[in-house]
């Protein structure tokens, strides 16, 4: 069975990523992730709609941002 696209109200995303962050701080993949844990699965929010949402959000003040470098188990370092 083939799913039609669902037309949502604008903000839907801003208020589903929101809700997301109020568990604390997480990475792009992680918002996606709660999102898709909120809904039921009813959303799964792609790379390309999420991070211009989080962008617009930052430029907006709604959010805020931060680099980190982090050892991985193997002693590299990452950008997180």
């Amino acid at each position: 069975m083939r799913s039609e696209p669902t037309t949502i109200l604008q903000g839907t995303l801003a208020m589903l990523i929101l809700k997301s962050l109020i568990a604390g701080e997480m990475h792009g993949l992680g918002v996606s992730r709660r999102i898709q844990q909120l809904t039921g699965g009813t959303f799964s929010v792609k790379p390309g709609s999420l991070f211009p949402a989080l962008h617009r959000m930052e430029e907006e003040g709604w959010i805020s941002t931060f680099w980190e470098i982090q050892k991985t188990s193997a002693g590299q370092n990452i950008i997180d």
